[in-house]
């Protein structure tokens, strides 16, 4: 079985999926991380060799097509885009065959201002004063990133609001979710025996 979290940036794909995949037993993979080990290179060196975003999104497919393929029990943690573009040909691709569930992850957009993380050229973070002005900027393209998103999030199989919750409870949120429509192969989560039923 496959998780792939999807959301817009900085909104806790990773650190969800991460403590997710140590609760059911899976393997995990941060998308990103996997595009920048398969082409040697960091993200956004590989976005400037390529003429437009949509490039870079071809580029990217392979990898997610690959980690598709590995047919293990993994919890991937997506991009943005990850139900748009070249990323849902492949993501359809493989849902015809595989225990392959699409969840999406949610938060307010203050919350998410608050995780931002900067980056340079070569993915070393850096960091970044924040002024007022900047804050209503950044909280600007943050909506702006959400609502061309937002109709691809729809294709989702499961959607999670995390905000206002801990982190420490969202991953029992997920799983008690899922648990009541599908059944998570080698799951150790305390409540495997609620399972509800396979699809």
């Amino acid at each position: 079985m496959i998780l792939y979290l999807v959301g817009i940036s900085c909104v806790g794909k990773t650190t969800i999926g991460k403590m997710l995949a140590e609760e059911i037993g899976f393997s995990f993979f941060d998308l990103d991380e996997e595009i920048q080990s398969f082409y040697k290179k960091p993200i956004e060196r590989i976005q400037d060799e390529c003429f437009t975003m949509n490039g870079f999104r071809e580029k990217a497919s392979i990898v997610l097509d690959y980690l598709f393929s590995k047919n293990i029990d993994s919890v991937i943690s997506g991009t943005p885009s990850g139900l748009k573009f070249s990323y849902l040909q492949v993501y359809k691709k493989h849902k015809k065959d595989k225990d392959l569930y699409s969840i999406q992850i949610s938060d307010s957009f203050e919350n998410v201002l608050n995780r931002l993380t900067f980056y340079d050229k070569d993915s070393n973070p850096i960091k970044e004063n924040l002024d007022e002005a900047k804050k209503r900027r950044y909280l600007k393209e943050i909506k702006a990133d959400y609502n061309f998103f937002k109709d691809s999030y729809n294709r989702s199989d499961y959607k999670f609001d995390i905000n206002n919750m801990e982190q420490k409870e969202i991953p029992n949120m997920i799983i008690n979710e899922l648990q009541k429509t599908i059944k998570i192969a080698n799951c150790q989560h305390d409540n495997i025996n609620q399972l509800a039923g396979q699809r």
